[in-house]
């Protein structure tokens, strides 16, 4: 364990990149270790972050990348197996790599997991014809056909929600429960059509979605699949650190878990600061990248504190001790 560092950053996607190179700038050691399985590796393209709209995400990762390693921080191609904390402070950090280092504080920034529902030919499709969130890609199926799938919590939402980008929007009842009068009306007002019956497939053709087979046998044609899929942070470092996930509740229906943190990210554990989709189910890319700089930021006043506390210590302590050595000294000679 002869490498320390101010902060291991735990994953090197955006809010892992951005916060890590917000710590280098402020002259900290940073080691990001990025297990290279971003979420949003199907997708084409990164829609909504100011100034990289429509980079792939890949191309925008390479240059978190680069940016880190200009200021001085380390990126290394590696998955942190354990993070123990030791005594005196800090964490014992083990890599895939091999590695064993310090870290005086963590940044866990490993995102979530899609779990989608299983349709025969659905995963294929997922982040190209098979979205979920209409602000990343309705733009790119506007005036399209568009099929929203039902069995989430968030169906009827979703459904008048894309209607913004396409009139042609049909709500497949899948597993669902029954809609309300209510809900089919809204739907209705909207010529937002309902398909009853349960989709047993998700066919494609040349390699795009070209439609949905119902267990009826009856084929509907689709250009879009919007699918609400539980979203479940990647928590399994954290829960062993101590930590617990909580529930995301939306409609009375779990929709995913996460993990709790305050405003900047720090969590029920000293020196553990989390940032991105790991905390914030809902967040883009941009927002992801927001919290990263905001955690790094209150990871950096923290270790200044630390700094601080050590320094005093260093410069007083003899002091003190001299103070003690007089005191005695007078008590014995009072004696």
């Amino acid at each position: 364990m002869n490498q320390k560092y101010d902060v291991v950053v735990v994953g090197g996607g955006a809010a892992g990149l951005a916060g890590a190179t917000t710590l280098a700038r402020a002259r900290r050691s940073v080691l990001v270790a990025d297990a290279g399985e971003p979420r949003n590796a199907p997708a084409g393209h990164v829609h909504n972050y100011l100034g990289r709209e429509g980079t792939p995400p890949r191309e925008l990762l390479a240059d978190g990348r680069m940016e880190v390693v200009s200021y001085g921080g380390e990126v290394v191609p590696a998955t942190v197996l354990t993070a123990k904390p030791v005594e005196g402070g800090g964490f014992r950090v083990t890599l895939t790599d091999g590695r064993e280092v310090r870290a005086r504080r963590l940044l866990v920034t490993t995102g979530l997991v899609d779990e989608l529902p299983e349709i025969p030919g659905l995963a294929q499709l997922w982040g190209q014809d098979v979205l979920h969130c209409p602000y990343c890609h309705g733009w790119e199926v506007r005036d399209q056909p568009v099929g929203i799938l039902g069995g989430g919590p968030m169906l009827l939402h979703q459904a008048l929600l894309w209607r913004q980008w396409t009139e042609d929007v049909i709500v497949f009842r899948h597993t669902g429960p029954e809609l309300s009068p209510d809900e089919r009306a809204q739907l209705a007002a909207r010529q937002i059509q309902v398909v009853d019956g349960e989709v047993t497939a998700v066919e494609t053709q040349d390699g795009r979605l070209s439609g949905l087979r119902l267990d009826s046998g009856r084929f509907v044609p689709r250009a879009a699949m919007v699918v609400g899929s539980k979203i479940v942070a990647r928590a399994e470092l954290l829960i062993s650190l101590g930590l617990a996930t909580a529930d995301l509740e939306i409609g009375g229906q779990v929709a995913g878990t996460y993990i709790p943190a305050d405003p900047s990210g720090a969590t029920a554990v000293p020196g553990v600061w989390v940032a991105g989709n790991v905390t914030n189910l809902m967040a883009q890319v941009i927002t992801a990248a927001a919290s990263g700089v905001t955690a790094a930021a209150a990871i950096n006043a923290d270790l200044v504190s630390d700094d601080v506390r050590q320094a005093m210590t260093a410069e007083f302590s003899p002091a003190q001790e001299r103070a003690a050595a007089r005191a005695r000294r007078s008590g014995a000679d009072g004696q």
